[in-house]
C-alpha cells in the first residue's frame, strides 16, 4: 500500500512538473487580450485603451474604430458597430490622436460618411491579439490585420454577389490622395491632431498597395460627403478615396507610412512587408516578435487568470514610448523631428506623458531594454536642442501637459542604473533651464511658480493652480538633478538643487497632518477638508498627496511623529470613508468614481499620485503590510477583461505597476538604483536580461492566501532587505522567497533593511 501511495505521489508531481514546462512552451500571445480596459467612457474609465494591433514600441498602431472621426474614445467595448480600421498613435482618450487615416470595407451600396457606413458586429466574432485582429461583421465582411513597425497587412473578405468597396477616410485635418489604378496603389498624406500648428511641415505620408484590380475609383470629401467619380487626385480638408472591386473577392492591402517623405513610406513598405505575400506570413512574423518579447519575463505557477492579466499588462506596457525614427536606404536611423520640423540622423521616440510614466514604465524599460532606453534618454537632449525645452509630455511634440519636470527623473534614473548614453552636464544645463523658466506650452513646459518656489520654498495657492502638488513634484525633480550632479561631481548644480530637497516640509501642516495649500503670505488655506479634490492638488485630494515624498519617506515619517503615527495614517487611507468632495472641479470626475468603485477607502489606484504609497510600509518597519496590500490591489483591481483596469491605463504606467508588482518589486524613487520589495504573484519568474544573464524570482508556497514573505535569500545568502538594487538584477542570479499566510513581523525592520531615504543618508 505504501508503495502505491508513493507511486501515486510521484505521478502527481510528474504531472505538475509537466504542466509547468508546458506553460513555458506555450504561445504567450494566447494569454494577451488587447481588449483589456476597452469598456471605458467619459464618466468611468476601465483603462481608456483600444485593441491595439502593433509590434513592441512600434511607430504606428492599428485599431478598429467604434467612435466617430475625432472622438478620443476610438473603441468602446459596449458599442456594436465599427466605422473603420485606423492607423493610430493615441496615448489617451483625453489627448485624442494625431496622424490618423482609416480604411473601411463596404458591401452593397457605397456609403462614405463615417457615421452612416458603420457596420454591426458581435464580440463573439472578434479576435484581438497583439499580432492579429479579426472581426466578422453582421453583413458577412471579414477584416483581418497583422502589424509591422511602420505598417499593416490587411485582408478584407467580401460576401458573394454584393458590390465590394474599400473607403479611405482622411479623418479630421488636411489630407491628400493620389490613385494609381494601373499599379493598384494609393498614396497621399494626412495632417491632423492637436498642436500641429506649431509644426508646420508635419505630414504623415502613406502608401497602400492592393493585390486585386480596381473596377472603379473616386475621391470624396468627408465634411459634406461630396464625391468625384473617376478622380485620381485631390487635396484639402478631409479628402479620401473609394475603390470598387469585383464582388466576392478576398482583397489584401499592405499599408505603410512615413513622417519623412513619400519615398521613405515606399521604402518602409518594401522593407517591412515586401517579403510577405500572404497575411498568414505577416501574422506569423508578428507573433514570433511578440513571443520573443513576452518571453523576456516567463512566469509560472499562477492561475490562468493571473497569467492572462500579467501578459495583457506586459503587452500594454510594451507599446510606449513609440519609435519616431525610420530606417533609410543605407540601413541607418533618422527621423523627422516634431520639435523643429527638420530631418535629423539618429533615434527619436514620442507618445508618452512623464507625469504618469516616470514612476514605473521607464524603470521597467531600464531593466528590460537598456539599449533602447539609452537611446531614449539621449534623444531627450536632442529634443531639448530642437525646441529649447526638455519634453514633459511628447505627443508627438511637446505638449506640456500635467505637472512637474520629470524628464530629469528619466535621465537621473538611467545614469544611476548604468545607462550613461548622454552628456550629464548637458542634461543638468537643460534641467536648470526647465526649472528656472516657464515655457509657452502648458503647465509642465518649464515651471509654473518657479520664482516663488525658490524664494518662498513652495508654490503658493491660489496664485497658481495645483500649487501643493507642484511643490512636491518639483522637490522630487530637484532631488533627481541633485543626485545626478553629485554623482558626476558638478558642485555648482549640486548646491543649486540641494536647497530645495526638503521643500516638501513647507507644505506639510502638522495641525491637520496633511500636505496643504498655502498662500503667498505663508498662511494656510482656511476650511481645510482632506476629502476635497482639486484646488492645490492635481486630480486628487490631501489623502493622495501626503505621500508624494518619493525621495525621503523617512523625512515624512519624522514629520508625522515617527513610525507608529505614520503607520496609523497609512492604515487609515484604507479604512476611512471613500466619500468625495468635488471641490474646485465643481462636479464628479471619473477618478472620483473609480476610487469609490474600488471600495478601498481613499486609496485611488486608478490615478498615479498614490500608486507608490503601499510600498512606504517598507520604510516604517511594517513591510508585511506592503506585501498584503500589493497583492490585494493586484487581485481586486486588475483583470484581463474589458474592465481590466481601475482607471486610466496611461501610456503603460498602470500596466507597468502591475508587471513590476507581480514580480514582487516596485520603483518608489526613480533616480536611485533600488526597487522596493513587495509580494510576487507567481511561484517563479525568470527575467531574461539583455546582457545574456537571467534573474530568477522564486516564491515557495506561494498562492492567493500566502502573500507574506517569511524569509528570503539572494543567491543562497540570507536577505533581509526591503529592496533590491538594480545591479543585483543585472548580475543575474536567484531571489528566493518563502511565503506564508501569516506575516513575519521581525523581517525587514532594521535600519539597514530600509530603502533609500534622503534623511537617512
Amino acid at each position: 500500500m505504501r508503495n502505491k501511495i508513493l507511486l501515486l505521489g510521484a505521478l502527481i508531481i510528474s504531472i505538475h512538473i509537466s504542466a509547468q514546462k508546458g506553460n513555458l512552451n506555450k504561445d504567450l500571445t494566447s494569454y494577451v487580450n488587447t481588449l483589456q480596459g476597452t469598456n471605458s467612457k467619459f464618466e468611468l474609465t476601465r483603462g481608456n485603451t483600444y485593441p491595439t494591433t502593433a509590434l513592441p514600441f512600434a511607430m504606428n498602431t492599428w485599431t478598429p474604430q467604434t467612435g466617430e472621426n475625432g472622438d478620443g474614445w476610438k473603441y468602446q467595448y459596449f458599442k456594436d458597430a465599427i466605422h473603420g480600421f485606423q492607423q493610430a498613435h493615441q496615448c489617451s482618450s483625453w489627448s485624442n490622436d494625431y496622424a490618423v487615416f482609416s480604411l473601411m470595407p463596404i458591401t452593397g451600396k457605397l456609403v462614405l460618411n463615417d457615421k452612416e457606413r458603420a457596420a454591426k458586429f458581435s464580440h463573439d466574432n472578434e479576435i484581438a491579439k497583439p499580432h492579429y485582429y479579426k472581426v466578422e461583421f453582421d453583413n458577412k465582411i471579414t477584416t483581418e490585420m497583422s502589424p509591422t513597425e511602420r505598417g499593416i497587412h490587411i485582408r478584407f473578405s467580401f460576401p458573394k454577389s454584393e458590390e465590394a468597396f474599400v473607403v479611405i477616410d482622411g479623418y479630421t485635418g488636411t489630407s491628400s490622395i493620389k490613385i494609381d489604378q494601373k499599379n493598384k496603389r494609393i498614396t497621399g498624406y494626412v495632417r491632423n491632431g492637436r498642436g500641429m500648428h506649431r509644426v508646420k511641415g508635419f505630414k504623415n505620408y502613406f502608401i497602400m498597395e492592393f493585390d486585386k484590380p480596381f473596377q472603379a475609383i473616386g475621391t470624396w470629401e468627408n465634411r459634406n460627403g461630396n464625391k468625384k467619380e473617376s478622380n485620381t487626385f485631390d487635396e484639402g480638408e478631409g479628402i479620401g478615396a473609394y475603390i470598387k472591386f469585383k464582388p466576392g473577392q478576398t482583397i489584401q492591402v499592405k499599408v505603410a507610412s512615413s513622417y519623412i517623405s513619400p519615398e521613405q513610406a515606399q521604402l518602409n513598405l518594401e522593407n517591412e512587408l515586401g517579403k510577405y505575400k500572404k497575411l498568414e506570413q505577416t501574422t506569423n512574423a508578428a507573433k514570433n516578435v511578440w513571443n520573443k518579447h513576452l518571453s523576456k519575463i516567463l512566469v509560472e505557477g499562477g492561475t490562468e487568470e493571473q497569467l492572462k492579466t500579467f501578459y495583457s499588462c506586459f503587452f500594454r506596457a510594451s507599446l510606449f514610448s513609440r519609435k519616431f525614427y525610420e530606417i533609410n536606404k543605407d540601413g541607418n536611423p533618422y527621423y523627422y523631428s516634431p520639435y523643429d520640423g527638420k530631418v535629423h540622423d539618429g533615434y527619436m521616440y514620442t507618445d508618452t506623458g512623464f507625469w504618469d510614466t516616470f514612476r514605473a514604465q521607464f524603470p521597467l524599460n531600464a531593466m528590460l531594454y537598456p539599449e533602447m532606453h539609452g537611446r531614449y534618454v539621449s534623444a531627450l537632449l536632442d529634443a531639448y536642442e530642437q525646441c529649447g525645452w526638455l519634453p514633459s509630455w511628447s505627443f508627438p511634440s511637446e505638449a506640456g501637459s500635467m505637472i512637474g519636470n520629470h524628464a530629469i527623473s528619466l535621465l537621473a534614473d538611467a545614469w544611476a542604473k548604468g545607462i550613461q548614453t548622454f552628456d550629464p552636464e548637458k542634461a543638468l544645463e537643460a534641467y536648470y533651464h526647465e526649472a528656472t523658466n516657464k515655457g509657452p506650452w502648458g503647465p509642465a513646459n518649464g515651471r509654473e511658480g518657479w520664482k516663488e518656489y525658490y524664494t518662498l520654498g513652495y508654490v503658493p495657492y491660489p496664485k497658481y493652480r495645483e500649487a501643493t502638488a507642484k511643490t512636491l513634484e518639483y522637490a522630487y525633480d530637484d532631488f533627481c538633478a541633485y543626485t545626478l550632479a553629485k554623482t558626476i561631481g558638478n558642485t555648482f548644480y549640486e548646491k543649486v538643487f540641494e536647497r530645495q530637497l526638503y521643500n516638501y516640509k513647507n507644505v506639510y501642516s502638522k495641525k491637520v497632518g496633511f500636505m496643504r495649500g498655502k498662500d503667498i503670505h505663508g498662511e494656510w488655506l482656511e476650511n481645510f477638508n482632506p476629502y476635497e479634490w482639486g484646488g492645490p492638488y492635481t486630480e486628487g485630494n490631501a489623502w493622495h498627496y501626503v505621500w508624494s515624498v518619493f525621495q525621503d519617506p523617512k523625512g515624512l515619517i519624522d514629520l508625522m511623529g515617527g513610525n507608529e503615527n505614520f503607520n496609523k495614517k497609512m492604515d487609515s487611507v484604507f479604512t476611512v470613508s471613500n466619500k468625495v468632495n468635488v471641490g474646485t472641479y465643481g462636479g464628479k470626475i471619473h477618478e472620483m468614481t473609480e476610487m469609490q468603485m474600488a471600495n478601498m477607502g481613499q486609496y485611488a489606484h486608478g490615478n498615479q499620485p498614490i500608486q507608490h504609497m503601499i510600498y512606504l510600509y517598507n520604510y516604517s518597519e511594517q513591510p508585511w503590510k506592503a506585501q498584503a496590500r500589493a497583492r490585494e490591489v493586484m487581485e481586486k483591481l486588475y483583470n484581463s477583461t474589458e474592465n481590466g483596469y481601475p482607471g486610466d491605463e496611461d501610456q503603460g504606467q498602470t500596466s507597468s505597476w502591475y508587471v513590476l508588482s507581480a514580480l514582487g518589486m516596485y520603483s518608489v524613487c526613480p533616480g536611485t538604483n533600488q526597487y522596493n520589495i513587495g509580494s510576487p504573484v507567481f511561484e517563479k519568474a525568470t527575467i531574461s536580461l539583455e546582457n545574456g544573464k537571467q534573474f530568477v524570482i522564486k516564491a515557495q508556497n506561494n498562492n492567493q492566501s500566502n502573500v507574506y514573505i517569511q524569509s528570503a535569500t539572494l543567491n543562497g545568502e540570507d536577505y533581509s532587505k526591503n529592496y533590491i538594487e538594480h545591479q543585483d538584477i543585472l548580475d543575474g542570479g536567484e531571489l528566493n522567497f518563502i511565503m506564508d499566510n501569516e506575516p513575519n513581523k521581525q523581517k525587514g525592520i532594521q535600519e539597514s533593511d530600509k530603502p533609500y531615504s534622503l534623511s537617512a543618508q
